[in-house]
């Protein structure tokens, strides 16, 4: 019934589709899933109408200073959501490293956010400070303003010298490199980028983890992420990379600008994308296909998106998001496909919500969501 509302939305339905929408619709129950698609293709077609490239990235970028109105629990997010471009960004998602791992405490007891310099010291960030970040002989690094890192092109050095941000689950963080670009860094990810780029070579970085970056132009000078998968060149664009070994996938997501996608294992297979274009593994090979990314960076806002995703990759997820580790014993959970939005919400609240898709009992307990069979 779901492509029949795609197709009246859409104003292609047939007669005889209409008719049979029609007769689902006496159904009270039927009426009031039709008003919410309803509703939220109305409030996708706001949002694209007015959607602007600068715009859309400060609403991104910007501190949420006032907490958002709790929203209801659930919100049905329907499969045409995929056809609707919002934000700016793009999307890799391959095999990397965790460098943390869950708290084994309570979900709130998250671990630091920590940064190592070029000699080897370590640095422990508070996003609640503001202070200046020296090296062991004094000499400044960058400038923290609370949840971000400020580098500046003030280092003159002539050879690259690399600093590393370590972001643990439950967190997020800010960060401006020297060339101008920012990068927002996601829970449970690193990123190991130079103090300062060096004249005549390419911008690199190393990522592991998930980072949305807005890169600052430079024709002469190509952007280049590197994950262990798979490398995304760009001159100057917004997007997003994700590198988690968990989720067990590669791709590239982009909405605007355009990027190239190399497979690190073959020279020759590279994907060039275009907006709402997704690069992806199949059978060892880049493949491409149209994609919305709404839910792919929604992450930088605070917001969790599942559009028909399993909730083994869930799992994975709410485990960075709310700092917890999950522990599925009811193997017939894991074969379930969840639609779902969420922005304030606690781990209690998502859980109840899929609750109401497979009933299930969970317990939480030092941090950790140990979920079974429910009792007869």
């Amino acid at each position: 019934m779901k492509t029949l509302i795609i197709k009246y939305l859409n104003e292609t339905i047939s007669e005889a589709e209409r008719l049979q929408l029609t007769e689902w619709l006496q159904i009270p129950k039927n009426q009031k899933t039709f008003k919410e698609f309803v509703k939220i293709n109305h409030r996708l077609n706001k949002i694209s109408e007015s959607v602007d490239s600068e715009v859309a990235y400060k609403k991104l970028m910007a501190n949420n200073s006032e907490e958002k109105e709790k929203t209801p629990v659930r919100k049905l997010i329907p499969n045409w959501l995929k056809y609707a471009a919002v934000f700016v960004g793009v999307a890799i998602i391959g095999y990397g490293i965790y460098f943390n791992s869950p708290n084994e405490g309570t979900v709130t007891a998250a671990p630091q956010i920590t940064l190592q310099l070029e000699d080897g010291s370590i640095r422990t960030v508070d996003e609640n400070n503001e202070t200046v970040i020296v090296n062991a002989a004094g000499n400044r690094i960058s400038q923290q303003k609370r949840d971000e890192l400020i580098y500046d092109n003030t280092n003159v050095a002539q050879t690259l010298q690399y600093n590393t941000l370590t972001v643990p689950y439950g967190k997020t963080f800010k960060l401006k490199l020297s060339d101008g670009s920012r990068v927002v860094l996601n829970a449970g990810s690193e990123l190991k980028y130079p103090v300062n780029f060096i004249k005549d070579e390419n911008r690199s970085v190393f990522l592991n983890g998930e980072a949305y970056f807005e890169v600052a132009k430079d024709d002469a000078h190509p952007f280049i992420v590197n994950t262990e998968d798979m490398d995304v060149e760009v001159l100057g664009t917004h997007f997003n990379v994700t590198s988690y070994t968990d989720d067990q996938k590669t791709f590239t997501v982009l909405v605007e600008g355009k990027v190239a996608a190399h497979d690190k294992l073959d020279a020759n297979d590279t994907k060039t994308l275009n907006p709402n274009e997704k690069a992806f593994f199949e059978n060892g090979k880049l493949q491409v296909e149209k994609v919305n990314v709404t839910k792919y960076i929604a992450w930088v806002q605070g917001e969790l998106i599942f559009v028909d995703d399993s909730f083994k990759v869930i799992a994975n997820k709410l485990e960075r998001k709310f700092n917890v580790k999950i522990e599925n014993n009811y193997a017939e959970l894991a074969e379930i496909n969840i639609t779902a939005t969420f922005t304030n919400e606690t781990i209690e609240e998502v859980l109840s919500t899929f609750q109401s898709y497979k009933d299930f009992d969970y317990v939480l307990k030092d941090g950790t969501v140990i979920i079974s069979r429910p009792k007869k």
